[in-house]
């Protein structure tokens, strides 16, 4: 049953290699994940996840998890503890090198008075108007700050009344004293700290200044001896400040900061933004809603974690900005799924069928594999009862010439057991088909064709109306019907919502066993598609299954 795998480029992965060849780091590879605890995690960072660790293994090395918590007005330590969570169920641990920024405020203060007696930053009292205005333009160079000039003391002493908290927020900053000209915004004199007088959730109130994710992030990967320091594009242009920092400090190690292309998806916005707004217009129903590309919202929607990280590793690592296909990351869970799922039958919108011909009282079990592929699994018992259940889309009354399920005066396999035959359709006031009386044909018993007789073409599944099991199915698809929703602006990205994202059935039958699966149990429901039971909401008394993917791509022609 084993696939080949399918594993994309992975430049940074080449990188390394030559770095150990050459004798560089002395044969180590220290990765790091450095999250920030504003929100939950998306399959954006699984990527990041996986790289930054799965480089840690391939080479026998290490990845930190540190916290960036240098922004304590969006911090939450519920987000702290949820990104933990979601990356061991990735399957990656950090072991004891578990750390957070603010570990590092203190030396990271320090480094800023080192680089202030450099005469290397200095505290600017401009305002943020005034200090956007100066840094310039792409195309023109930015002008020096009237207050680059202080001298080192005057700006120690500044320093340490913002530390001091004697400076309102706004009313200061510390910057990098470099080049104001530089063709690269990032290096015209940057802030390296700024004022919020805001608790801290690890360092309360002892700080009014915190430092900014540029200064931070170098320090911190020094601080912990990285060797690779691996981060999306967007953080290029940022680069030269990294290295500025690590030189200018003349720091004891100098890690290599690499940037790969981010993962984007097509049908799919990665926004935080756009996120906290879909939950709080109740669009969706919260962080781990399935139809959200959370970690949480997959992993509720029954995607494995073994299916993300073979999807990171197939999409590879590269330089180049792209798409990928959501349809892709689906086929991969489907190929998962397709291993590791058991068999089972559902009937997600019933018509009751009445069997004339048999019965009452009369129950005969028959089998069906549990896995057609893996025998090993062994059978499951599927009962016949003279009442039995069918899906609505099995019938038509109007059937077209090629159309194989029941139809009047139609016929059809039960699957795994007999051939009936419809000779009547029951409606209810309104004209609703409400149920079918059949005749079954006893020489047909486990899919038997008489010889001499034509064979029925269609097969459709069923369950026994006495023993199928009450369940909750709910039918999720894309949140999106736009390829590209993050494109749109504020009033057009909403337009592109899918009104199609969910279907309720409440009417719902499933086998029986399938009530004591447990939460995030994997079944696929034969012709209909993989499903999983609620992480959340599914219990031995409320049977609730969700669609992970179905058995095919539905989008590829729309």
């Amino acid at each position: 049953m084993s696939e080949s795998k399918t594993v994309g480029p992975n430049f940074v992965k080449a990188i390394i290699q030559k770095d150990l060849e050459a004798g560089k780091n002395q044969g180590q590879v220290i990765t790091r994940f450095p999250p920030e605890p504003n929100g939950y995690l998306h399959i954006g960072h699984a990527k990041s996840i996986c790289l930054n660790f799965g480089l840690a293994e391939s080479f026998n090395g290490r990845c930190h998890l540190r916290f960036d918590d240098t922004n304590p007005v969006a911090e939450d330590p519920e987000f702290v503890d949820a990104i933990q969570e979601d990356i061991k169920w990735l399957g990656f641990d950090w072991g004891e090198h578990l750390y957070f920024a603010s570990d590092y405020f203190h030396k990271l203060y320090d480094f800023a008075i080192e680089l202030i007696k450099m005469d290397k930053a200095f505290v600017d009292t401009g305002s943020v108007e005034e200090i956007r205005e100066a840094r310039g333009t792409l195309t023109e160079p930015g002008k020096n700050s009237p207050h680059r000039n202080r001298s080192v003391e005057e700006n120690l002493e500044l320093f340490e009344k913002m530390k001091k908290g004697e400076f309102e927020e706004g009313k200061a900053v510390l910057r990098a004293k470099i080049d104001m000209s530089s063709p690269n915004m990032n290096l015209r004199d940057p802030i390296l700290y700024r004022i919020k007088k805001v608790a801290h959730h690890r360092a309360g109130n002892e700080w009014s200044i915190y430092p900014m994710y540029d200064f931070t992030h170098p320090l911190s990967d020094m601080l912990e001896g990285i060797t690779h320091s691996v981060c999306t594009l967007e953080f290029e242009d940022h680069r030269p400040l990294y290295d500025w920092l690590l030189d200018t400090l003349k720091t004891p190690c100098h890690p290599q900061q690499i940037e790969f292309a981010r993962l984007n998806l097509d049908y799919t916005m990665m926004s935080k933004r756009r996120f906290i707004e879909l939950i709080a217009n109740k669009t969706v129903a919260g962080w781990d809603d399935p139809r959200m590309p959370t970690i949480r919202g997959l992993r509720r929607l029954g995607f494995r974690a073994e299916a993300i990280r073979s999807f990171a590793e197939k999409v590879g690592v590269t330089k180049k900005n792209s798409i990928s296909e959501l349809s892709y990351l689906e086929q991969t869970v489907r190929e998962d799924l397709d291993v590791y799922a058991d068999r089972a039958f559902a009937v997600l919108d019933p018509i009751k069928v009445v069997i004339e011909n048999w019965d009452e009282g009369k129950k005969e079990v028959f089998e069906g594999p549990k896995h057609p592929k893996d025998e090993a699994r062994g059978n499951r018992k599927l009962t016949m009862t003279r009442e039995i259940y069918i899906d609505r889309s099995d019938f038509l009354e109007e059937a077209p010439k090629k159309f194989f399920r029941l139809k009047p005066d139609g016929h059809v396999r039960l699957r795994y057991a007999f051939v009936v035959h419809c000779h009547e359709v029951i409606k209810d006031d309104s004209g609703k088909v409400v149920e079918l009386r059949c005749t079954y044909d006893e020489r047909t018993k486990n899919g038997v064709t008489p010889e001499g007789e034509k064979k029925v073409k269609g097969i459709i599944h069923w369950l026994s109306a006495e023993e199928a099991v009450p369940a909750e199915i709910r039918l999720y698809d894309r949140l999106f019907s736009d390829p590209n929703p993050a494109s749109k602006n504020h009033e057009d990205w909403t337009q592109t919502l899918n009104p199609n994202s969910l279907e309720v059935m409440k009417n719902a039958f499933v086998e029986p066993g399938l009530e004591s699966l447990a939460p995030e149990s994997h079944v696929q429901f034969e012709r209909l598609g993989f499903f999983v039971t609620d992480r959340r909401d599914h219990s031995k008394d409320h049977v609730v299954f969700n669609r992970t993917v179905t058995l095919r791509d539905n989008w590829t022609n729309k």
